[in-house]
């Protein structure tokens, strides 16, 4: 068997066999995230044969990281970081590239006392000047002492970080430093542990600090709502600047003993079946979270099951769901496609979090599958009253059931004046419990708007049915008309039905005229080019939305990969509003 050449984790050039991905079983007894923090969950999985596993876009594995060799990386790198003068407390920022190297670094920062701060990788909207704006502010925002990015990252990362006079390293130049070992950083419970930066943070960023209680406390609650066995493997292609790649899919499974398979994000961008591969080759159980869009791209891409032998899903245990709007269709859709390569339905786990709370707030017991419950469409706008014309057609939207909430967390559902809402009363979520945030990074005034005597307000509205948490949408998106509600998503998603377009095409928001009144706006994604049936899909556009709403939209055709999405993929209505006042996204010609 011939050796391959490759580059260690300390910078040395290292001939080794191809590597093996770590085990599913281990004589280390399990613990779940019975920790008091991250350091010790770290030296307890050390002791074991499981870790990480790297693959490349064509399914190869090419780094096999057992947490024993990840534990020693990182102290080395501990030590590098304080050679640099990193101190305990200091930030530490880190281009969260899905590899050996980041985790080894986000690792070491915590052995060297001091706070990592994940940031994003460039998405293919915006550009070169989009992403260095981003992290040039994300950086303002945790006012660093170094920064660390992958070396065909450096250019860009430096170009933010000089104006900032913030250090920028790239990560081979980096590990060339020598250093000798140090004791690690033995952490108190309530110490920050890292920043997070929730998805959407761009021109005011809200940086999360996260303790190690709240994670430990977190990632045992959601390990033992998803009732972990000793067969589950994890996969995951998530970015691990995101809450659930980085909590969900790197903390928890260290955390929890679990050997876990990575795609880089980019990677199931260009291949998205590449993660059901992952998938059927694990001989164990698999474990594995998508928002709704990863589902939807691979039931679009195999085209109704015709690729069914390709696959084998019947050992897919948990196929979590979360991280955005869960739609039943297209939840049903998967099951249609991947039905024949033995997927289970009721292996789907709707699940509710935000990085305010570490991560999960609510979780499906497994088992139990998608569930949904018929709402009327007026309640869900804000009319309680009864309908004057009982003679018209009602409407109704089905809203998924997100679960129970974990282990030692309370949800209240409060509406006006923060009165307490009775069983299906719609309002705004809150949350108490020991995962909670400890803030906003330097931004008292943010923190204190939203949590107040341990309770978080989540900006989400929703409501309980028999316990369980139901999401409706974001309160921030709701566009309000003359007084009347509306949920940008149902427009949304009734464009969708118009042939031509899918889900992620379309962006609604309200929009003030010259008049000064607020309309509401809809850019849709096309492709196009016939100046005539441009014009067309336009007025059927506005018809759509006409008959839902009885609103006379405006409607802008914009080109395909235009709209703006958060770092979890989520489209972002608020950036596609600023981008399109700004001019910064052009409608399209259409016929006269």
């Amino acid at each position: 068997m011939t050796s391959t050449p490759h580059a260690g984790l300390n910078g040395a050039t290292v001939h080794t066999l191809p590597p093996k991905p770590t085990p599913i079983s281990d004589t280390l007894p399990r613990r779940f995230a019975d920790f008091p923090d991250l350091v010790a969950a770290l030296d307890y999985a050390a002791e074991g044969a499981r870790g990480f596993n790297f693959y490349n876009a064509r399914g190869e594995l090419f780094r096999a990281l057992t947490f024993r060799e990840l534990r020693g990386a990182a102290l080395l790198d501990a030590a590098r970081l304080r050679a640099a003068g990193v101190e305990r407390g200091a930030r530490v920022a880190l281009i969260a590239e899905t590899s050996a190297e980041f985790v080894s670094l986000f690792f070491g920062a915590v052995l060297a006392g001091a706070w990592p701060v994940p940031l994003p990788l460039p998405t293919s909207f915006g550009g070169r000047d989009t992403y260095v704006e981003q992290i040039r502010t994300q950086l303002a925002s945790c006012d660093p002492v170094i920064a660390l990015a992958p070396d065909d990252l450096l250019d860009m990362v430096s170009d933010a970080a000089e104006p900032l006079c913030v250090e920028a390293h790239g990560w081979g130049v980096f590990r060339e430093r020598t250093a000798c070992p140090i004791e690690p950083h033995r952490p108190a419970p309530n110490d920050v542990c890292y920043l997070q930066y929730s998805s959407g943070s761009t021109r005011f960023p809200h940086g999360v600090m996260v303790s190690h209680a709240a994670l430990l406390s977190n990632l045992r609650a959601h390990s033992l709502g998803m009732k972990i066995i000793e067969s589950d493997r994890v996969i995951s292609w998530l970015p691990m600047y995101h809450d659930m790649g980085l909590v969900g899919c790197m903390l928890s499974p260290l955390a929890n003993q679990l050997s876990t398979d990575y795609l880089a994000t980019e990677d199931f961008a260009r291949r998205p079946l590449g993660w059901l591969h992952l998938i059927s080759r694990n001989t164990g159980t698999s474990v594995s979270y998508s928002p709704t869009f990863g589902y939807d791209i691979c039931a679009r891409r195999v085209g109704g099951g015709q690729w069914a032998d390709k696959f084998d899903l019947s050992r897919w245990r948990i196929a979590g769901n979360g991280a955005d709007m869960i739609r039943p269709d297209v939840m049903q859709a998967f099951i249609d496609s991947f039905a024949p390569s033995g997927f289970d339905p009721h292996a789907f786990l709707p699940s509710y979090g935000l990085a305010e709370c570490t991560l999960a707030v609510s979780i499906m017991p497994p088992g139990e599958g998608i569930r949904v419950d018929l709402v009327e469409e007026r309640l869900l706008l804000g009319d309680a009253a009864p309908p004057t014309d009982p003679a018209k057609p009602k409407r109704f939207r089905a809203i998924v059931n997100c679960g129970r909430p974990v282990l030692g967390h309370e949800v209240e559902i409060r509406g006006e004046n923060g009165v307490l809402m009775p069983e299906r009363g719609i309002g705004r979520i809150h949350v108490r419990g020991p995962s909670v945030m400890e803030g906003y990074f330097r931004d008292d005034v943010s923190t204190a708007t939203v949590l107040k005597d341990g309770w978080l307000d989540t900006g989400d509205m929703g409501y309980l049915l028999g316990g369980y948490i139901h999401i409706v949408g974001r309160a921030k998106d709701m566009i309000i008309i003359n007084g009347k509600n509306y949920w940008p998503q149902d427009i949304e998603w009734a464009i969708e039905q118009l042939p031509g377009f899918k889900a992620g095409d379309i962006a609604a928001f309200s929009l003030s005229q010259e008049n000064g009144e607020e309309t509401a706006a809809v850019l849709v994604q096309c492709r196009v080019t016939d100046l005539a049936e441009r014009q067309r899909l336009k007025e059927a556009i506005r018809l759509k939305v006409r008959a839902l709403t009885g609103m006379n939209a405006h409607v802008a055709l914009v080109p395909p990969r235009t709209l703006p999405r958060t770092s979890s993929g989520k489209l972002s209505r608020s950036k596609a509003r600023s981008l399109y006042l700004t001019g910064a996204i052009q409608p399209l010609e259409v016929a006269a």
